[in-house]
């Protein structure tokens, strides 16, 4: 998951480098389906490469949310602030977590609980140090609204992968269930293209641009996937939406690279936030994969003689 926010971190400068006027819709669909191309080869000759009839629904259900949450974003990001956007979306590991008690993939535990809201509130702090220079600030209306049902969606998708392994339903593969998301989505967003984007806006594409498109599509979305589903596999769905709280830290990171007189005090109380909720929620991950050996009971003294 560290890597996951690596890659997906890095990923917002790449994305400024494609040219203005694109359709966003149809780019995530095209990115979508390159990601899908590329884990074809890795489960061609899996026994369950095809999911059940349950197992479809489900990822069409999934893919609805993928292209909920993209169409959301899409839709809002000319009317909604920076911040606001920032904002909202440190929401999505607490309504996981909600999402996951409600339907039984996670636990009640307020020390999980409280990691969560110490990361969103690290997260805002980094948010509003980033924003010190944008005049638009925090505002709540209808954009704002539809962006925060596009995060309810993200918050959706590892909930009901986790409910769809304890079913049976999904492939205990994780590239099997990429693989799946990515044209479940893929399909559900360029259906959302067709209708909100005009298509003709495609031929301003250029060379560079279709490589941009597809290194975003290999490593932002389908490595990013995949590390999500295998995330997904063994830990909660609120201990693995928690990691975007760090997805901040790392473009603060970036930004003091690029323009360090930009560095400064107001950056250290959510900084020093994000990476004490991330620390406390390894060490929760550690003991959830190894738990300690459980306590040896006394042996009664026949079975040493084999009575």
């Amino acid at each position: 998951m560290l890597v996951w926010t690596l890659i997906v971190g890095l990923s917002f400068p790449a994305v400024g480098l494609l040219s203005e006027g694109l359709p966003p819709l149809f780019l995530t669909a095209i990115r979508f389906a390159i990601a899908a191309i590329a884990f074809a080869p890795l489960i061609w000759r899996a026994p369950d490469r095809w999911p059940s009839l349950p197992g479809f629904f489900l990822y069409a259900i999934m893919g609805l949310c993928l292209a909920g949450f993209f169409g959301a974003m899409f839709s809002a990001a000319h009317q909604v602030s920076a911040l606001s956007m920032a904002t909202l979306y440190v929401s999505v590991p607490l309504l996981a977590y909600m999402f996951g008690c409600m339907i039984g993939v996670e636990r009640a535990d307020l020390a999980l609980l409280g990691s969560l809201f110490l990361g969103a509130a690290g997260a805002l702090a980094l948010a509003w140090a980033g924003s010190e220079r944008v005049s638009q600030g925090m505002a709540f209306g209808l954009a704002e609204g539809l962006f925060f049902l596009g995060c309810a969606a993200s918050a959706l998708y590892p909930v009901l992968s986790k409910w769809g392994l304890k079913r049976g339903w999904l492939s205990d593969s994780a590239a099997i269930r990429t693989f799946w998301s990515l044209i479940a989505g893929g399909l559900l967003t360029g259906l959302l293209g067709l209708i909100f984007e005009p298509v003709h806006s495609l031929g301003r594409i250029t060379a560079t641009d279709l490589l941009l498109v597809a290194y975003l599509g290999i490593f932002s979305s389908g490595v990013t996937f995949w590390l999500l589903q295998r995330g997904t596999g063994v830990l909660s769905p609120g201990t693995v939406t928690a990691y975007t709280y760090l997805i901040p830290f790392v473009s603060m990171i970036v930004l003091f690279v690029s323009d360090p007189e930009t560095i400064g005090w107001h950056w250290l109380p959510g900084s020093i936030a994000v990476i004490l909720a991330i620390l406390l929620l390894l060490r929760r991950s550690t003991r959830q994969l190894h738990p300690a050996a459980a306590p040896q009971t006394a042996i009664d003294p026949s079975a040493r003689t084999g009575v």
